[in-house]
């Protein structure tokens, strides 16, 4: 182990990692939606590649909150909500890194939105299919580790939410919960 951070529990900085890495490979997969967009803006990429130092086993530092609030700015910003959501992937890739340890919902978020964001970009490539979401939502619960769903078990359930987004992590959240 490689220290730890507490709160309402503890978690280790190896544990981080593994959510990191999670959410990076997620937004890996759907960063280039982003850059199709806006090819002169790197701040997505930017924290993607803060996320990977990250879980890598570089020092958690303020490069991941920086370019975790440069790449969610990037979102607010861009042409289209896929590019949007891209870019959103990107930013909760980096932000991971600063998971609380605190037995709030809204935790969940960091763990699982990148990959509610990549299955919201497959359903509107998909002219708006949410067969093409719910493809994407159960290789985002194959893709799990037993770290990754062991350190959700900590928190309590996703929280409901009106918008797509938030009702495929919900949706991602409930079928983890069941298989772990």
């Amino acid at each position: 182990m490689t220290g730890t951070v507490s709160g309402d529990f503890e978690l280790t900085m190896d544990e981080l990692r593994v959510v990191a890495r999670y959410a990076a490979e997620t937004a890996q997969d759907v960063l280039a939606v982003f850059e199709d967009a806006h090819p002169g803006d790197s701040r997505p990429r930017a924290a993607l590649d803060a996320a990977w130092e990250f879980a890598n086993g570089a020092k958690r530092t303020k490069l991941q909150r920086v370019t975790s609030l440069d790449a969610h700015r990037a979102a607010k910003e861009a042409a289209t909500e896929a590019a949007s959501l891209a870019a959103r992937a990107a930013g909760d890739a980096a932000s991971a890194a600063y998971l609380h340890p605190i037995a709030k919902a809204h935790q969940v978020g960091h763990i699982l939105r990148a990959a509610a964001c990549a299955a919201r970009i497959a359903e509107i490539t998909a002219g708006d299919d949410p067969a093409a979401g719910d493809r994407m939502i159960e290789q985002a619960r194959r893709r799990a580790t037993p770290v990754l769903i062991d350190v959700l078990h900590r928190y309590p359930v996703a929280p409901a939410g009106k918008n797509r987004v938030a009702q495929l992590m919900t949706a991602l959240d409930a079928s983890l919960r069941a298989s772990g």
